[in-house]
């Protein structure tokens, strides 16, 4: 198992408790991003730098993926494809994705695309809190339990 995070976008505080759960668990984490990352000197965490441009991480990731590995992203479209490569999509609010709700969840990003498109306020997601970085630690400790 490997964990792959799509690192652009993930907050400070999820990749310090992956930093923590890859020396716990001794699982390889490997960060993707097209900029430069700062990890820890670790064995078992890697930052991996793409080029620039859209989805060229998502890409390397899915590239990259095999089936049973976790992917955090709050990525809809690259989780999509995560699960139809047999990878575990996590959330960083620490909500999986799965063949039973990604179909809508795509949905209800298109549409939201579409809202934003003709100039309506969508707002945006809620700040990232306290009990988001639990749920996300919690969910995946529940995961790598299970994995035992």
């Amino acid at each position: 198992m490997h964990i792959w995070v799509d690192a652009d976008a993930c907050p400070g505080v999820i990749k310090d408790i992956l930093f923590r759960v890859a020396e716990r668990t001794q699982l390889p984490v490997t960060l993707v991003a097209n900029q430069l990352m700062r990890v820890p000197g670790s064995r078992f965490i890697r930052a991996l730098q793409v080029p620039s441009g859209a989805d060229v991480a998502d890409a390397e990731i899915v590239e990259r993926v095999s089936p049973g590995d976790i992917v955090v992203t709050g990525d809809i479209p690259l989780a999509a494809l995560v699960l139809e490569k047999g990878g575990l999509p996590l959330n960083p609010r620490g909500d999986w994705y799965t063949k039973d709700t990604i179909a809508q969840q795509l949905t209800m990003r298109a549409f939201m695309e579409e809202l934003r498109g003709s100039g309506v306020d969508t707002g945006g997601p809620a700040a990232f809190s306290q009990a988001d970085s639990r749920n996300f630690a919690n969910a995946l400790d529940r995961a790598l339990a299970k994995r035992k």
